[in-house]
């Protein structure tokens, strides 16, 4: 067998062994009254539950297969025996590699297939008013796709041009899978396009900025709340006196790692308070996991691309009805179709490619 094939067995049976570990810390009393620790194991195993359900039929296909031949090599068997032995041997043989299978996918992507929930920023680079609209358009590329998924869209933070386009968008979208389907967005997005406000048919250039972060739920971020310094101050913007007069606007600022977050979205100051923790536990979230899985996340770079805001992830050309991903060389001629939230095949492409990436780095 080879080499890769003895390392993902092994890594298999270490998932299989302690998924029966916390089989055994669950039903232990002492730690049963805690309720953090019990929701923090049965997270870490249902993580789990999926591959070590796989492995353990793997397991049981080898052994029905090692008794199998076992009777083809007694000498004492008779013939109906040893055909029946012989095509349960083929029939479990094909069964053994399918699920082998299964699971190289299933190892690889069982980080990512566990982030329910996600955070994405939207904001407009250069390019000035047309830059804010092409904002607004990939917001509503990203609503119609989550619609379609079923993934449930929370706006969390909204600001408009007057022109109609977004000068920044915050929005929380979460259902099973999401990650896995929008968490090759991060980067540079770059559109050619005429304007709307070009008189002269010209063709423009304009780009805008996304960021995914997957957002954590609260035990899976400790923040001590002395590390935070919180400002309220009236919010400015539209919404007329009602909101002025409100010192409803709050500032989240981070000591220790500088991290920043605004919120005046809503009139209510606890509103904002809430979704400016949000935001802010899925920053720190974020650099948490990036140190800790700095090994992990360099081979991500390697891969489709490191998801930083300056890269230039892709291009939507317009006149061309073209769209391009320069992180795996592919061209898609149906722009006014995927800029509708039709972006299966675009996403199917990068997940396919990312999966290969990874399995040959196994």
């Amino acid at each position: 067998m080879a080499d890769q094939y003895k390392n993902l067995l092994a890594k298999l049976d270490e998932f299989d062994t302690r998924f029966a570990q916390i089989d055994a810390q669950l039903s232990d009393q002492a730690i049963a009254c805690d309720v953090n620790k019990v929701i923090a194991l049965s997270k870490e195993q249902g993580k789990l539950k999926v591959m070590v359900e796989k492995f353990r039929q793997y397991k049981a296909t080898v052994t029905g297969i090692e008794e199998s031949q076992a009777m083809l090599d007694d000498p004492d068997t008779d013939e109906e025996f040893t055909q029946m032995a012989n095509e349960e041997i083929e029939q479990l043989t094909e069964k053994k590699d399918a699920l082998l299978e299964e699971l190289k996918e299933t190892l690889v992507m069982a980080d990512d297939v566990s982030v329910g929930s996600i955070i994405m920023e939207i904001r407009p680079g250069t390019g000035g008013d047309e830059a804010a609209l092409f904002a607004r358009d990939l917001c509503n590329m990203y609503t119609r796709y989550a619609e379609k998924k079923r993934f449930t869209v929370e706006m969390l933070e909204l600001s408009a041009t007057e022109t109609g386009g977004f000068k920044e968008v915050v929005m929380s979208v979460k259902g099973n899978g999401v990650w896995t389907e929008l968490g090759y967005e991060s980067g540079g997005h770059r559109v050619q396009r005429v304007p709307e406000t070009e008189t002269q048919g010209r063709v423009h250039t304009s780009a805008a900025t996304v960021a995914v972060l997957p957002e954590p739920e609260e035990v899976d971020v400790n923040i001590d709340p002395a590390d935070v310094l919180e400002h309220v101050s009236r919010a400015g913007g539209p919404g007329g006196q009602s909101v002025n007069k409100l010192n409803s606007a709050i500032k989240l600022e981070h000591v220790p790692t500088g991290i920043t977050v605004s919120m005046r979205d809503e009139k209510s100051q606890h509103k904002n308070r809430a979704k400016a923790w949000r935001i802010l536990r899925s920053r720190l979230y974020e650099l948490q996991m990036n140190k800790i899985n700095e090994e992990r996340h360099q081979a991500r770079k390697t891969m489709i691309g490191s998801g930083d805001r300056s890269q230039r992830i892709r291009t939507y050309n317009f006149p061309q009805n073209r769209l391009t991903d320069h992180r795996i060389n592919l061209s898609l001629y149906s722009l006014d179709k995927i800029i509708m939230g039709e972006m299966d095949d675009l996403i199917t492409a990068l997940k396919d490619h990312d999966k290969q990436q990874r399995l040959q780095n196994l």
